[in-house]
């Protein structure tokens, strides 16, 4: 049998644990871009022990600041939204996505925090240590939810009473509400899991599914978006039910619709996944509309040098570079390098710059948002490079770990570029 475990409320939950305060009123958790990277102050971050595309790995502590501090713009607008919102808080309209402006409105005595990242990945680490122990195999499937596999471990008779006691331990030990879903298939385990909350267990066995699904709106299925939803609703497929009477439509649409179908009619047989490794990296920002481009620029070096950072720490050698502009009006300009060098930090930052100058296509129009990424890592270093910048390449490649080994010491922070400040 599969389990998904989903922490309820995990952000919110995690405040909770350290100040009781919280507890038993309407909370939420906001959170907008993290624009203190571009601080010309020494900021205090840490590294994420845990990895996966959908976390960050450099942190950043907002737990000091206050509500004002964090929250509202020096002209007084309150800007940030909510990521994550207690039950009491739910019960006066307020969700996830919601403008922070917009949830005070809705419930006045709403308290709302600056995020934690460094709490949330210690607590999620922890959980992922303690579910290693209890379960033979788990995969991470988001920094709040995980699967687990018991086929062979715990018998199918016995697996919910399994659940009830990992959920209680994990409740004691961690001091985490957690919802638990239960099927022969790790999707349909998933779907069980929203039966489930708050802090509940459901299982849905292999002649339950049926009935189960029948009702449920592909629009609850993870992995059918906005668009594909649209594409099924055409063809009348408006339930989960639906799906299974179109198997033969469904088959005609090759490999994603015969896994789609399987999955949403728990016939699938998929396993835990393993983690795979990553191909590419890439770190950006939001911010409010910028025409200054000597400061654009500036901030393309600042999120050159944590990349740079994040390259050695996964030992990659990129040889692309990218780089993406968005203009406050929708325009965007996008372009890329391929490089057969050695990487450094130091000629990234100037291939990044030069780009920069090459694809501001509306020099009049004032910047929102920068990326910067790198892919076609290639991790044999006995590759061909451009022997023109070979012995540069290779002193600045020794510059760049020694830059590393002191960063990874002293935080990202201790060294930078003087065209940084």
């Amino acid at each position: 049998m599969m389990l998904h475990l989903d922490l309820d409320c995990f952000f919110v939950s995690a405040h909770r644990i350290r100040k009781p305060m919280y507890r038993n009123i309407p909370l939420a958790v906001g959170g907008r871009s993290n624009l203190s990277i571009f601080e010309r102050k020494k900021q205090q971050r840490q590294l994420s022990k845990i990895g996966g595309a959908f976390t960050s790995s450099i942190l950043s502590f907002n737990d000091d600041k206050s509500f004002k501090d964090y929250f509202v713009d020096p002209d007084g607008r309150v800007r940030g939204i909510v990521t994550t919102a207690s039950y009491e808080a739910r019960a006066f309209g307020v969700k996830t996505a919601m403008s922070v402006s917009e949830a005070l409105a809705r419930c006045p005595k709403l308290t709302v925090l600056p995020p934690n990242y460094p709490l949330y990945h210690e607590l999620s680490n922890k959980l992922k240590e303690l579910l290693q122990i209890e379960i033979p195999s788990i995969e991470q499937f988001s920094i709040d939810e995980f699967f687990g596999d018991v086929t062979g471990y715990i018998k199918d008779e016995d697996v919910y009473e399994f659940a009830v006691r990992l959920k209680d331990k994990i409740q004691r030990d961690l001091g985490l509400p957690i919802s638990i879903g239960i099927s022969r298939s790790k999707w349909i385990a998933k779907l069980a899991t929203e039966k489930a909350k708050p802090h509940g267990i459901y299982i849905v066995r292999s002649e339950e599914v049926d009935s189960f699904v029948k009702d449920l709106s592909i629009s609850e299925f993870p992995g059918i978006g906005k668009g594909y939803q649209t594409r099924l609703e055409q063809y009348g497929i408006k339930t989960l039910g639906d799906i299974k009477k179109r198997k033969e439509l469904f088959y005609k649409w090759g490999k994603p619709g015969i896994q789609l179908y399987h999955r949403t009619t728990g016939t699938d047989t998929e396993t835990i996944a393993l983690a795979k490794s990553k191909k590419s990296i890439g770190l950006g920002r939001t911010f409010d509309p910028l025409e200054d481009r000597e400061e654009a620029k500036r901030r393309v070096v600042i999120l050159c040098r944590h990349l740079s950072f994040l390259a050695l720490k996964g030992k990659h050698n990129p040889m692309t570079y990218s780089l993406r502009i968005k203009y406050q009006y929708g325009e965007k300009a996008k372009d890329f390098i391929n490089a057969n060098r050695l990487f450094n930090e130091k000629y990234f930052k100037e291939a990044m710059t030069d780009l920069f100058n090459q694809i501001d296509r509306f020099p009049r129009y004032r910047i929102v948002q920068l990326n910067v990424s790198l892919s076609s890592f290639e991790e044999n270093k006995n590759i061909t490079m451009d022997l023109l910048n070979y012995q540069e390449d290779t002193v600045q490649s020794k510059l760049t770990a020694s830059q590393h080994l002191l960063r990874s010491k002293y935080g990202i922070d201790i060294i930078k570029s003087g065209g940084e400040f």
